[in-house]
């Protein structure tokens, strides 16, 4: 691509893109190629794909939906928190009547932001120990799961023997004849 430039294109009507921007070779040989003796070939122009962006996995996996709702709703109260100090703290900068009412609004919001944190710490252990942590080998929620399995198992072994015993067509006898 060391012969061409891009030259920008506008879009159709209608389109959502404002530019498109597509390689173009020029038709013009680089100067040191032609003082070498050798003249290139002309090229077709090409409009190679690049994505604007490459997908990689993610590194973490995504928080369950409960604990990122209540993360969203956390930073929502802080941010807004953070702008009624500042408002709280140029109004008294400029010894306006609404300074007090802000500061108690900052006040306020200091402590729901706090619980709104706090929410979210809760309920990710609570998330973890109803639905237990993979990748901790001495999880309690697998070793109950593995006590449901084994009860589950004794269940439909007792249900099969009780189904034998009826299929034997025994109404009661003790011996056959």
């Amino acid at each position: 691509m060391s012969m061409g430039t891009a030259k920008r294109h506008r879009a159709p009507e209608g389109d959502d893109a404002s530019e498109v921007s597509v390689p173009v070779v020029s038709e013009t040989p680089d100067r040191e190629v032609v003082e070498a003796g050798r003249v290139p070939r002309t090229r077709e122009p090409q409009a190679a794909y690049r994505p604007l962006w490459r997908e990689e996995p993610a590194r973490r996996r995504r928080l369950p939906d409960p604990v990122r709702t209540a993360a969203v709703r956390a930073v929502i109260v802080v941010a807004v928190t953070l702008i009624l100090a500042m408002v709280a703290f140029l109004c008294t900068l400029a010894e306006s009547w609404l300074a007090f009412p802000m500061v108690l609004g900052s006040v306020a919001g200091t402590v729901v932001a706090t619980w709104g944190v706090l929410d979210v710490w809760v309920t990710r252990q609570v998330w973890n120990q109803r639905h237990g942590v993979v990748s901790v080998p001495s999880s309690t929620a697998r070793a109950m799961r593995r006590e449901r399995r084994r009860a589950r198992r004794q269940a439909r072994r007792a249900e099969r023997g009780q189904e034998r015993i009826g299929r034997r067509g025994g109404t009661g006898q003790l011996s056959h004849p």
